[in-house]
């Protein structure tokens, strides 16, 4: 079985999705589909298939869900240091030809979200960075064209 690494934070938000949908939005459906049951014929019963389509979703997230709660190999980023970027980095960048700052988490591919900056390890740019330090340049390929950042500062919190 192979892990996943992940924050504690992606771990939590994980287990709190797979909580809420087992003890809200289950039983919640359940209750649907019974009410729309009651209104009698079932094959052209709209708010039947609905939640029948909606719990089979659910049903389908819990067990993802399930499946990477049992397998994430959680680390902690505050327990590393040292100015080389690896996994659970917080690193700033500058973009050398627009000398915009950016900043980014590198977590693992669950818990990304750029628009929280979180971007996942197996992305590109995650990759280009994995391994590299303060000063050094790389060199990201991107739909645009090649895109040139410099690193600026790595921090582990």
């Amino acid at each position: 079985m192979q892990k996943s690494p992940m924050t504690a934070a992606g771990l939590k938000r994980l287990e709190d999705e797979l909580r809420q949908l087992k003890t809200e939005d289950r039983p919640a459906v359940i209750r649907a589909i019974a009410e729309a049951r009651s209104h009698g014929d079932l094959s052209e019963n709209a708010e039947y298939h609905a939640a029948r389509e909606r719990q089979s979703f659910i049903e389908g997230r819990v067990i993802e869900l399930e499946s990477l709660v049992s397998t994430a190999e959680v680390i902690d980023p505050a327990t590393l240091s040292g100015n080389r970027i690896q996994f659970g980095a917080t690193v700033e960048l500058v973009d050398e030809e627009t000398d915009k700052e950016r900043c980014y988490q590198i977590v693992g591919a669950h818990e990304a979200d750029i628009k929280e900056n979180r971007i996942s390890i197996s992305s590109p740019l995650a990759k280009a960075l994995i391994g590299k330090e303060v000063g050094d340049s790389v060199s990201v390929p991107a739909p645009g064209g090649d895109r040139t950042y410099e690193i600026l500062k790595v921090t582990y919190k």
